[in-house]
């Protein structure tokens, strides 16, 4: 970007494209404000992974390494019965051709730590607070905060989540679906004994519903339950609400079901909510752009959320390098990161429902799947996941290849 003084961007949302946004923007030139709703960093959160481009991005930032070391030490996926006995397993095999678990599985507050510690120190962050009111004209955005504090931007970047409430301050209701999938899906982390292990464990039982828990770097288990409903089950309901709710729905349910129940109990930081893709019209307009999963959610069934998140950000930095229009620049991001998005976004008919079976007949229909693919070589999930493609058609980053920011 060929200009005189270094131009202001805000970034909104500190999570994981907020962060790696943060870090291109600032090698593009910008100087970057992080504004979070949260009253600070948030730690925790489940397992992501890294795969694909976005493992080339991690290595252009250096902090390929920084995420390896916060590895959460998942071995592979282990797909159990109400036994707990092994139907089929799948371990993580090296490189970006593996299956259900990567070779970088994180915790996304880890990640979004390692993203924040990888930033130039001249990136402010800034808690506690969210924007309420956008205000553009051809040379800036005039941002307000709940607070009351207002400035002036050349650059805003929308990275809030996918129930994003700044996206509504860009988009109108009609440029915005958040297409539900009919899955509801709770997470949570419980205390880790002696019978776990490092593997992925999945369980599938009649009612379509799903229990898994998951191994990570702090020595705890992080579980999740899943079922399949036509209404919003989860979503806006307190927390009490959703406890009591998932112990009618998996009351009957076997294996580590009561444990995970009375984790929860004790969870302060259960997560809950109805799993959406967002679909946007448009990610940009004017000088105001989206990112991550406020322009596109994939949502876990898709797969590759925080890889798309990553190059996202990058492609982002790229472009606005490369143009000195900001608005042509947004244009190009956009043109350069949809057909990604839209293949990540572009389920096999049938999903999710074929993969949480209601009938018993079903679930042994799919454990039988499970052990036929686990038998020998066969195009393996990340295989078929958009994000896992080479790094070969990424832009030359922000600032070029080993500039400093």
């Amino acid at each position: 970007m060929k200009v005189t003084s270094r131009p202001r961007a805000l970034v909104v949302g500190a999570s994981i494209a907020g962060p790696a946004a943060a870090y291109w923007l600032t090698r593009a030139g910008y100087d970057v404000v992080v504004q979070e709703r949260a009253p600070g960093p948030r730690p925790g959160g489940q397992n992501v992974d890294v795969r694909g481009a976005a493992r080339e991005v991690l290595r252009r930032m250096g902090l390929e390494e920084a995420v390896r070391a916060r590895n959460t030490g998942e071995v592979g996926t282990r797909f159990v019965d109400e036994t707990g006995a092994a139907v089929a397993e799948l371990p993580v095999v090296e490189g970006d051709a593996g299956g259900p678990t990567a070779e970088l599985e994180i915790l996304r507050g880890a990640l979004a730590e390692v993203l924040a510690g990888g930033c130039p120190d001249a990136v402010t962050w800034r808690y506690d607070d969210h924007v309420v009111a956008l205000d553009q004209d051809g040379d800036g955005v005039d941002v307000r905060l709940a607070s009351g504090a207002a400035e002036r931007y050349d650059l805003v970047v929308v990275a809030d989540g996918v129930r994003s409430h700044t996206r509504g301050l860009l988009l109108d209701e009609e440029e915005v679906e958040l297409d539900h999938l009919g899955m509801s899906i709770a997470f949570g982390t419980i205390a880790r004994t002696d019978a776990d292990d490092d593997w992925w464990r999945w369980l599938n039982t009649p009612g379509s519903r799903q229990v898994q828990l998951r191994p990570d770097d702090e020595g705890t288990i992080r579980a999740s339950l899943a079922f399949l409903s036509d209404e919003s089950a989860l979503a806006g309901r307190t927390t009490d609400e959703v406890r009591a709710d998932l112990r009618r729905r998996f009351a009957d349910v076997g294996w580590e079901t009561g444990r995970v129940l009375d984790g929860f109990d004790a969870d302060d930081a259960l997560y809950a909510d109805d799993l959406a893709m967002a679909r946007c019209t448009t990610w940009w307009r004017g000088r105001v752009c989206l990112l991550g999963d406020a322009a596109w959610c994939v949502t876990p069934i898709g797969g590759g959320g925080t890889s798309l998140a990553l190059v996202g950000a990058y492609v982002l930095g790229a472009m606005l390098d490369r143009h000195d229009e900001v608005e042509v620049a947004l244009a190009a991001y956009e043109e350069w990161m949809r057909p990604m998005v839209e293949r990540a976004q572009h389920l096999p008919p049938g999903v999710p429902r074929l993969a949480a079976p209601h009938s018993r007949l079903g679930v042994s229909v799919l454990r039988q799947a499970m052990k036929l693919a686990a038998s020998g070589p066969v195009q393996t999930v990340a295989g078929a996941i958009p994000i896992a493609e080479p790094h070969r058609d990424l832009p030359e980053p922000a600032g070029g290849t080993g500039r400093e920011a």
